[in-house]
């Protein structure tokens, strides 16, 4: 009995050890709670911090656009896009002639019976280049009359609103200090449009010059290098018809027609240039950066996807317990692994390696084949692969474990085996994770910076995709590439600055999409299984 007194004595009263354990769980409580609270308010201020610094960009861009106008620069444009058209012209013909090349070392022709087939063809390319020697002349000394004028606006905006504020903050004897200088923008307005004339001039020369040219042009040995030949000269044709409209828009064009405030949103959303510190006006269109992102995002699911689900169903169903102890850690590992290395790993490795393959003897029937570039779409989304692997197969194996244990022993009971089960019944009960697996690994991919800004090769354009698969060989660059590369060198405040936060928006708001899709597969899934 004594004893049974000491144990009373050492254990606490019920009442008390309740209290002490409601106390313990209230401060546990008080804990997650308060870190939820705290992750809830990061995002939130995350949230308005990028909504703040981005919208500011469409009024300073719209501001930009209407200075443009306002300069004549806009004017010069028409000119300087029928010698871009030019200049495309003029690249496809080279272009021709490299495939042309490429068909007869197929055939085992000597380099210099080549170089003597395609010599008239060389001229041909050469003296087509020369017709728009006048044209880009023209373009150049409008495109310096027309920044000098912008330059002079721009400064005469900026000193009046140096006044302006001045005289607002009470500071007069500073105000009348700055001198707001007049420019006479009526004069250079009209000196631009004498190069309406000019052009006229230009135009039917060379219009004159290369319907000659077109008449005279050297047939090539190749069949298939002939037919994209003749549909260059249709290309080209087109274009000297359309020649006359833009003599008709120089003529039209006016610098007082007014600028709606959604151009500002429509040139961000749907711009095909992303062009800055340039020396007439800076561009920010995000769609080749959209396209960039979107075309490596393709590549990596293409591979990740195929050996994420398939090694998460092997480990699920198939392996043994010691594949599975030595499968399972390792393809976890990649994820540890980190960006940088990987992208280090992709340009001495992966780019090098797919860039010697292209040029081997095996694979001269690919038409794309040999590559210039080994950074490009195909060696990023290689390497976003490698990353992707693990989430997707841990997500997905984890949608494989909870589908219920009776579906498996009812297939085995119907006399199913063990493929049979797994295409039929494990798959499809378990699609929904799979697929939210899927949508997980490819926000981790169109998220990921450093290794495409390594491996992406950083080239701002949208591919040629008139190349077909060969489009995935060329450079891009990226959503998140363009963020990490120029933030760093912006000045706070500016428009460039605030179109890298409208950039960051955007890629914001599709990784949160794809997480909100993720989520209502999840939660389908795991309706379906309860």
């Amino acid at each position: 009995m004594e004893g049974v007194a000491d144990l009373q004595t050492l254990i606490p009263p019920r009442t008390t050890s309740r209290r002490v354990q409601a106390a313990i769980e209230q401060g546990i409580k008080a804990f997650f709670g308060g870190n939820a609270l705290v992750a809830i308010i990061v995002l939130a201020l995350i949230t308005i911090f990028l909504f703040r610094e981005g919208f500011g960009f469409f009024g300073q861009n719209l501001t930009n656009l209407r200075l443009y106008r306002q300069a004549g620069l806009e004017y010069v444009d028409i000119i300087r896009d029928v010698s871009t058209q030019h200049e495309a012209l003029s690249r496809k013909l080279s272009d021709i002639r490299l495939q042309e090349a490429r068909a007869m070392e197929k055939r085992s022709v000597p380099v210099e019976e080549i170089n003597a087939t395609l010599a008239p063809f060389d001229q041909f390319a050469s003296a087509f280049g020369d017709t728009a020697e006048n044209l880009r002349t023209l373009v150049s000394d409008l495109t310096d009359q027309a920044s000098a004028l912008k330059e002079s606006l721009y400064a005469r905006a900026e000193l009046a609103a140096q006044r302006a504020q001045l005289e607002r903050s009470g500071a007069l004897a500073a105000a009348e200090k700055i001198a707001v200088p007049a420019v006479d923008r009526a004069t250079a307005l009209a000196t631009l449009h004498q190069g309406a004339a000019t052009f006229e001039s230009v135009s039917a020369e060379m219009t004159a010059t290369l319907y000659t040219l077109l008449a005279q042009a050297p047939p090539l040995p190749d069949a298939a290098e002939q037919k994209t030949f003749d549909q260059w000269k249709t290309r080209t044709r087109e274009y000297l018809a359309g020649l006359p409209k833009a003599s008709e828009n120089l003529r039209t064009w006016s610098a007082e027609t007014p600028i709606p405030w959604y151009r500002s949103i429509s040139s961000f959303l749907f711009g095909r240039d992303w062009v800055t510190a340039s020396f007439w006006q800076d561009w920010y269109g995000i769609v080749p950066l959209l396209v960039g992102s979107i075309l490596v995002s393709i590549v990596a699911l293409f591979f990740a996807v195929p050996l994420g689900v398939a090694s998460a169903i092997y480990v699920s169903e198939i392996a043994s317990v010691h594949e599975k102890r030595f499968i399972k850690p390792y393809i976890e590992f990649i994820s540890a692994i980190p960006s940088v290395v990987l992208g280090f790993f992709g340009i001495a490795v992966v780019g090098q390696f797919i860039r010697a393959a292209s040029q081997s003897p095996w694979f001269k029937w690919i038409s794309f084949f040999p590559i210039s570039e080994r950074l490009n779409i195909f060696t990023a989304g290689c390497l976003l692969a490698l990353m992707a692997v693990p989430t997707i197969f841990t997500l997905a194996e984890d949608a494989l474990r909870n589908v219920p244990r009776g579906f498996k022993e009812a297939s085995y009971a119907l006399g199913a085996n063990r493929l049979q089960t797994i295409a039929r019944v494990l798959v499809p009960a378990s699609l929904s994770g799979i697929v939210s697996a899927i949508l997980l690994g490819l926000g981790r991919v169109i998220g990921e910076t450093m290794v495409v800004l390594l491996c992406a090769g950083n080239r701002i354009a949208i591919p040629d995709f008139s190349q077909g698969l060969g489009a995935i060989f060329q450079p891009v660059h990226t959503m998140t590439g363009i963020i990490a590369q120029e933030m760093g060198e912006v000045v706070r405040g500016s428009t460039h600055y605030r179109a890298l936060f409208m950039v960051g928006l955007v890629l914001f708001t599709i990784t949160l999409g794809i997480n909100y899709l993720a989520q209502k597969l999840v939660a389908r899934y795991r309706m379906s299984i309860g």
